[in-house]
């Protein structure tokens, strides 16, 4: 049997959601963020890096959300959620599964880690790291952001889907950089976007993997 370590409000709830598109059975093995909303330390005893999503199964391990992705597709996905091999879809599909957590999280997670240097320092220094971190924020953060938004936007453009005429895998891995640039950013002149949140949290496949993983803020 699979078992999914899984971490509330993160990524891993990309993999629950294909495992239940793909009606894979899986348990849920479910921890929780520490205050300072870290990985708590028992997912070390899992993986040295303690890091959420990791899947285990008959005594192996597998870390890292692509190559968990991958591995599921290639054992249980018999052609689904990929585009035939070769096609243009296919290789469109390969590349947002890769550029999801290569190129598109990075400056959504440095924006996250400005916002928390201030909020973590020390009282009198609060003001001035607060306006540096905006600045930097403001030159090189939001306009790498509007970059890849715009990049989404017109991605989906002609069927609603990153990758061919039906969702894939490429959708898949890009659900949690959508939805974490949404709660940022919102969508309301980005209409293709908004409209693909939409359909994706209506997928019951995809709310069962919401149910399995418990509370997720990016839904």
């Amino acid at each position: 049997m699979i078992t999914i370590h899984h971490l509330n409000n993160s990524r891993s709830q990309r993999v629950l959601w294909l495992l239940e598109e793909l009606g894979v059975a899986y348990e849920v093995k479910r921890y929780e963020r520490t205050k300072d909303m870290q990985a708590p330390k028992e997912l070390k005893q899992i993986h040295p890096l303690g890091k959420s999503p990791v899947l285990t199964k008959d005594g192996g391990t597998i870390a890292e959300t692509g190559a968990i992705v991958e591995y599921l597709l290639a054992q249980y996905g018999d052609g689904r959620l990929m585009p035939p091999e070769g096609t243009e879809d296919y290789w469109t599909a390969r590349h947002f599964l890769h550029y999801a957590e290569g190129s598109a999280m990075p400056p959504l997670f440095l924006m996250l880690v400005l916002e928390m240097i201030p909020r973590r320092a020390p009282f009198f220094t609060k003001p001035i790291l607060k306006a540096s971190m905006a600045k930097v924020d403001a030159m090189l953060v939001r306009p790498q952001i509007a970059l890849h938004l715009d990049h989404w936007e017109e991605a989906i453009g002609k069927s609603g889907w990153f990758a061919g005429p039906e969702l894939s895998v490429a959708d898949i891995m890009m659900s949690f950089p959508v939805e974490a640039a949404a709660r940022r950013f919102g969508y309301n002149d980005r209409p293709k976007l908004r409209d693909f949140l939409l359909r994706i949290h209506d997928r019951p496949a995809y709310r069962r993997g919401l149910k399995r993983g418990g509370p997720y803020a990016y839904a």
